[in-house]
């Protein structure tokens, strides 16, 4: 039975205080008291439990320091606590935020976006548990038998193909890539990256005494070459040192093949693109498993049959096994198949990867190990559950926030979509602005409340944009045919250019097919996408963007020293913590533990470069600045230009020395999105920038797609929000549906063609936003 909402009374400070049953017994809230955890300033809040609260505000208002970074962190620090400190030293556990006092927690389970990891051997299958529930299946019902339910799984010797080892792939190394062999050794004829003449990897192969280095690669005798190449780790002496020998490719697939791509330095990774090709393994076909797992058939089917099938398919196959002997696991299999439908999820199937999923897929198919527990009382913590969710979607995703409400837990969602705000038992706001400007508690109370609080996100719940009155004439067009990538159908489409368009469709339509897997390569296209920003803790919005270079220049002609001295990754780093600003301390048994450097007190840099300023402030100040009050700083130059792009894409909150670590998939798009403006490129490609962006923060982004059309350019754009749909000089509509049932292009036009004469999904629900007006 549904819960009654809390209600709320907004304050003279803009806050309101909750009120009803949940205040009245101090154990049914959470008490938060003192939340200090990043830009928080002390905040006092009481959140019901057992219902379900949205969390609203502007990007870096403050809303997942408060969820994820206070009541989380703490729920899981906790019960981190009660195992043994064997255990703990093997878990890790984050240290204990800054707050006064937290009360009333309960376990929290934290549903985010992280990627489910970059291991190509985990998919959605295995991810479930419907993969092992298959096996067994598989294990008691195929003819032939190939054994236990290992006999089944890809990950496992007794199942696994031999020759790809169960990646159902093989890698091929072109050598044109790696070597020149018309050169010496001493003439660079290894063209690997970190292998050039004076390298220690070059001298190890130069020095080894197996080959002259002065002989050119061709005139290598058959044995030179199978040592060059694939001679095994062997003990060598170079230059009295001992060191070990390894062959060309065996070296370069252990440095480079053997790690996670996402992993290497940006030139490592553009080599290995160039260098390795990939192709199906041809001893299974891409199945991943062995001839005997693949022999055994359940109605006509191999269990790599049904992992390949769309799950909503493999759903109505499993409901027609009918024996008493698997009928619970059956039952079992079929719950969680069915979840994976209901939850918008049924175009997927089993052996997709999980490393390929969108952020918002990888947490939809973490909340299905959820729906079926029977725990109760517990706090399940979301962020942003409907990203990457076509409207159509949204609807299937509150019944399942509901669901998980009335079971009897707690529901918190940091959300910004008007639908899901909509069905909050209680609301909190944060703002009022971001950064500096935010980290207080602006209105809590019920969404009625919320409309008529006159907080940012209240004046906007009822905003929409409207359709343009003259969109934009193309001055071209960039063609695409016969893309069938996934579920693509061959699909033929001209895309306008110099013009905003926006591809639609519900999840799995086929959109980020048809564009990633048409336009990147092509000339003056740049793909901007949410995709993590690889670097370490050092790394910063002043390193990514080049900005902290001029910074440093700017200091060391104000003082007259070298601009090497302002790096806290060179010379002018604090020797105690080595430029982080932190003591990161390894407890052995206990968990590690991060501390503020002591000696430089957490500004990274030695006392003597700290007595060096720029206009009265030390290089440790401005990277605490904002980049809106970096603007003013420096208000002229290039750094004034680097600036300006990362306020013009709405980052002005962020400092310039925050790590990179901490941003959000839309911040790093838009963080991105500001390197590129800088470039010549002509055609951009953004995927769903709407991402995190706050009802207001979608007005300031049309604002930048305009001035990104009007200068000239090509803007497409993957996106769901119906107020970008509307902006829209040009639509192309992806469907009718999802998977299999997708993978056409059901309408092309301008959006108001769209509205007045298609009955598409997106149709439909455009229609519906536009008469809320």
């Amino acid at each position: 039975m549904p819960l009654p909402p809390t209600t709320g009374t907004t304050t003279s400070t803009g806050t309101s205080t909750a009120s009803g049953p949940a205040a009245a017994d101090r154990h049914d809230v959470i008490e938060v008291r003192g939340a200090r955890e990043n830009n928080l300033t002390g905040v006092d809040l009481d959140i019901p439990k057992r219902r379900l609260t949205v969390f609203t505000g502007v990007s870096g208002s403050g809303k997942s320091s408060l969820v994820f970074g206070t009541i989380a962190a703490e729920s899981r620090r906790l019960i981190n606590e009660t195992y043994t400190a064997f255990l703990q030293s093997f878990m890790g556990s984050p240290a204990r935020p800054d707050v006064d006092a937290l009360r009333n927690l309960s376990a929290a389970i934290i549903v985010d976006q992280e990627p489910m990891g970059a291991n190509s051997r985990s998919t959605v299958g295995t991810a479930t548990d419907a993969h092992t529930m298959l096996r067994i299946i598989f294990s008691r019902l195929a003819e032939p038998s190939a054994g236990t339910s290992s006999a089944y799984s890809f990950n496992s010797a007794e199942g696994m193909c031999p020759e790809c080892e169960g990646l159902g792939r093989t890698t091929a190394v072109d050598l044109e890539q790696l070597l020149d062999r018309d050169l010496s050794l001493n003439e660079g004829a290894v063209t690997v990256p970190n292998f050039a003449v004076g390298s220690w990897y070059w001298k190890v192969i130069a020095e080894s005494g197996f080959f002259d280095p002065d002989a050119k690669l061709r005139d290598y005798t058959p044995a030179q070459w199978d040592d060059f190449l694939n001679k095994p780790a062997t003990k060598i002496q170079s230059h009295g040192l001992n060191t070990t020998y390894e062959g060309l490719l065996v070296k370069v697939r252990r440095l480079y093949l053997g790690k996670d791509r996402d992993s290497l330095q940006p030139h490592i990774r553009a080599f290995v693109d160039r260098a390795v090709t990939f192709s199906t393994c041809p001893a299974c076909g891409g199945a991943r498993l062995n001839p005997a797992a693949l022999a055994g058939r359940i109605g006509g089917l191999s269990i790599a049959d049904c992992a390949a099938m769309q799950i909503s398919d493999l759903a109505e196959f499993v409901a027609k096994i009918d024996d008493e002997s698997v009928a619970p696991l059956v039952t079992s299999l079929r719950e969680t198949l069915d979840s994976l439908v209901e939850i918008g999820l049924g175009y997927l199937s089993l052996d997709r990867e999980s490393p390929s999923l969108s952020g918002g897929e990888a947490q939809r198919v973490k909340m299905v190990r959820h729906l079926g527990s029977s725990l109760t009382d517990v706090t399940y913590v979301f962020d942003e559950p409907t990203a990457g969710l076509h409207p159509h979607d949204i609807a299937r995703m509150n019944d399942l926030l509901l669901r998980l409400r009335d079971k009897g837990n707690t529901v918190l969602v940091v959300e910004h979509k008007p639908e899901t705000i909509a069905i909050a038992d209680h609301v909190v706001d944060l703002g009022p602005g971001a950064g500096t400007a935010g980290g207080h508690v602006c209105y809590t109370g019920d969404v009625a409340g919320l409309r008529a609080s006159g907080t940012l996100t209240g004046r906007h719940l009822g905003h929409r944009a409207r359709l343009r009155e003259r969109p934009r004439t193309p001055t071209g067009h960039l063609p695409i045919r016969g893309a069938d990538l996934h579920n693509l159908r061959g699909v033929d489409v001209d895309v306008p250019l110099g013009v905003l368009t926006v591809v639609t469709g519900v999840a799995g339509s086929g959109k980020s097919s048809l564009i990633h897997g048409a336009l990147p390569g092509r000339d003056g296209v740049v793909v901007v996408d949410q995709s993590a920003i690889r670097g370490s803790r050092r790394s910063n919005p002043a390193t990514y963007t080049g900005l902290l270079d001029h910074v440093r220049t700017a200091f060391a002609k104000a003082n007259g020293v070298k601009a090497a001295l302002f790096s806290a990754n060179s010379e002018g780093a604090c020797p105690a913590c080595k430029g982080i600003g932190l003591i990161y301390t390894d407890l052995a048994m206990m968990a590690g533990v991060a501390a503020v450097c002591e000696k430089c007190e957490g500004r990274r840099y030695t006392a003597e470069v700290l007595t060096h300023t720029l206009r009265g402030k030390d290089i440790s100040q401005v990277l605490a600045m904002p980049v809106e009050q970096a603007r003013e700083f420096f208000p002229t130059g290039r750094a004034h230009a680097i600036l300006d792009r990362l306020a013009g894409v709405g980052l002005g909150y962020l400092t310039l020395g925050q790590p990179l670590t901490t941003l959000s998939g839309g911040e790093r798009q838009r963080l991105k999105l500001a390197v590129n403006m800088a470039g010549d490129a002509a055609v951009y490609v953004l995927d769903e920038p709407t991402t995190g962006l706050h009802l207001a923060d979608v007005d300031q982004l049309l604002g930048l797609l305009d001035r990104l059309v009007d200068a000239g350019n090509t803007v497409i754009v993957i996106e769901h929000h119906q107020a970008v749909m509307a902006h829209a000089d040009h639509l192309i509509d992806l469907g009718p549906g999802a998977g299999a049932d997708g993978g056409r292009v059901v309408f092309t036009g301008t959006p108001a063609d769209l509205v007045a004469t298609a009955d598409t999904r997106t149709a439909r629900h455009l229609r519906a936003y536009l008469a809320q007006d």
